[in-house]
């Protein structure tokens, strides 16, 4: 018997709607809720004004970006990884990578500036 090489796979997709690609997710949003963090969100909403429709819902993209980050994501193209099988069941607001990519486009320098905190004592 002999094995042969010459077949090779033509490609491997992820498209079955109920399995999660992150679902480790999960116990990283509980953790951050029980650790007073999901108030995130809230903290945004009340801060945070960006100019024109792509600020709407501030916190949700915010919470969206920093959940990506946590999942590896490294790119915006990267952020989908939110929006892949079955993570819509488990999470609300999962925003395409293009959405969040135009938020964080519609960034100022004055957005930016009201994000840093300011130094003691001043």
């Amino acid at each position: 018997m002999q094995l042969s090489h010459t077949r090779r796979v033509g490609s491997v997709v992820f498209d079955d709607p109920n399995l999660v690609s992150c679902a480790g997710l999960v116990p990283a949003v509980k953790l951050a809720t029980a650790a007073g963090l999901a108030g995130l969100a809230g903290l945004a909403d009340a801060h945070l004004s960006v100019p024109t429709d792509k600020g709407a819902h501030a916190g949700a993209k915010v919470t969206s970006l920093v959940a990506g980050m946590v999942a590896g994501a490294d790119s915006i193209d990267d952020m989908a990884l939110l929006r892949h099988g079955g993570m819509g069941r488990l999470f609300t607001r999962t925003y395409a990578p293009s959405t969040l990519g135009s938020f964080l486009r519609a960034f100022t320098f004055g957005t930016s500036a009201r994000l840093t905190p300011s130094p003691p004592g001043s």
